[in-house]
């Protein structure tokens, strides 16, 4: 069977929209322009993410045919269309954010400029990827900086919405400082270290606990990490205790235990006694559990004894803050600058960059939004050219370039931007290029000229 290709991950109406601006021979060049109207509540920043995928996507962009015979079973589209589809391939090129860059309400992560049917044609697979990435890369960001340090392991894979998905959550976590993931195949694809201790099923399948810690130390002796909370967590921390004083003479060492359920705090305080009263000083205490920044910002700031969080289910699918008011508008065609009017969606035309300065320590102070010509003295441009005529220009980022890329500018963002709770808003400007254009077009919506008339 033909491999699927991803040309029809679009929403119909982008293709009948095609098919008009086809049919009426417009093919001019469009911008579009992607970006979040607000930010969720309790979110000071988002990190950007996913533009990769974006890029491989575009460069590869055409449709199979079993994609038009598919198209054609509809009913819905002309035949001279589908031959037209045939032949169709991404032209354009892309401007964007670096992947792991901290940005805002209202600032482009990334522009398309393309003759209008293949800018069109992308802007569902786009927002689907940004979105779900950035989202993941915001939320995972949380919680590095609720851990103060501590390691941070994805446990998110069998509860994200699907295998893309945890793919995807898999790389974002490890993007903004998680030290590794549970999921193998993320660890495969794309050079993620892998981590794992085991299951209730393992512990209960042996006629007695101490049974099943002892087998596990035998078969992996460097790298125990023993679950202790299946019967009763103390008495497992003690029996955990005695299987790692039999490692130590056999000269391996017990790497940690595991607490899934109950009072983390108070709980790990316990076993970190009875860990240290065996002699067992370097064996860690690792944490899991429904955790998502909230609970390990209250463990940390009540002072647990953890050393490493296994972070799942709720930082899988973001579950304070799931979606983002994310959009993909037209800002330019044809050289005419053009932006939406309606009420609570209106858009700024024209495309753009964004320009960030800092102070005399070094750290972020605002944002400048300009046109993409204007000039911002002392601003630092956000937005690179990153696809130019339908092809990627120069090698992509690793994903341990991009890493410290995010460590850098999460260092230089302020704390008061990252509060859990309330954090501080951060002030993006608006360009006088931008504003006097808004101006000029909320009054002639389709710009200067007779067309305007």
């Amino acid at each position: 069977m033909e491999e699927m290709g991803l040309a029809l991950a679009t929403d119909l109406y982008e293709l009948t929209m095609a098919q008009s601006y086809w049919e009426h021979g417009m093919h001019g060049q469009a911008v579009f322009s992607l970006f979040v109207r607000t930010l969720p509540q309790g979110r000071g920043y988002l990190v950007a993410a996913g533009l990769e995928d974006v890029l491989r996507y575009l460069e590869g962009l055409r449709f199979t045919a079993s994609d038009l015979q598919y198209l054609e079973s509809t009913g819905i589209f002309s035949p001279p269309f589908l031959e037209y589809l045939a032949g169709l391939r991404f032209t354009g090129e892309v401007w964007a954010v670096t992947e792991g860059s901290l940005v805002f309400a209202n600032e482009p992560i990334l522009e398309v400029k393309a003759p209008i049917i293949e800018a069109q044609l992308a802007e569902t697979y786009i927002i689907n990827q940004v979105h779900l990435q950035t989202v993941i890369a915001t939320k995972a960001a949380r919680c590095v900086w609720a851990a103060k340090g501590r390691v941070l392991v994805d446990f998110a894979f069998r509860r994200t919405h699907g295998l893309e998905a945890g793919l995807k959550v898999a790389r974002c976590c490890y993007l903004v400082g998680f030290a590794a993931t549970s999921n193998v195949l993320a660890g495969k694809v794309y050079g993620i270290p892998v981590a794992g201790t085991m299951a209730h099923s393992y512990v209960m399948a042996f006629p007695s606990e101490l049974e099943a810690f002892q087998a596990f130390a035998r078969s992996f002796p460097e790298r125990s990490v023993l679950l202790i909370d299946t019967y009763d967590t103390l008495q497992g921390a003690r029996i955990a205790a005695l299987v790692g004083q039999e490692m130590a003479q056999r000269g391996h060492r017990l790497r940690g235990v595991r607490l899934d359920s109950g009072d983390l705090l108070s709980l790990s305080r316990e076993v970190r006694k009875i860990l240290d009263e065996a002699g067992l000083t370097e064996a860690q205490i690792f944490a899991s559990g429904g955790l998502d920044e909230w609970e390990i910002e209250a463990l940390v700031r009540g002072g647990a004894p953890i050393d490493a969080f296994g972070i799942g289910t709720r930082m899988g699918v973001s579950a304070d803050a799931p979606w983002l008011d994310m959009a993909y508008k037209l800002v330019e065609y044809e050289g005419r600058p053009v932006l939406k009017l309606s009420q609570g969606k209106a858009t700024l035309p024209g495309a753009k960059q964004v320009f960030r300065f800092y102070d005399g320590k070094g750290a972020m102070a605002r944002d400048v939004l300009a046109l993409r010509g204007e000039q911002m003295p002392g601003g630092r441009p956000l937005l690179r050219q990153v696809m130019k005529e339908g092809r990627i220009l120069g090698p992509l980022p690793t994903l341990q370039e991009l890493r410290r890329h995010f460590h850098e500018e999460f260092a230089r963002l302020p704390e008061p931007y990252k509060d859990l709770h309330s954090p501080a808003k951060y002030t993006v400007e608006v360009s006088p290029g931008i504003a006097s254009l808004q101006q000029q077009l909320a009054i002639s919506p389709r710009g200067a000229g007779p067309s305007a008339r």
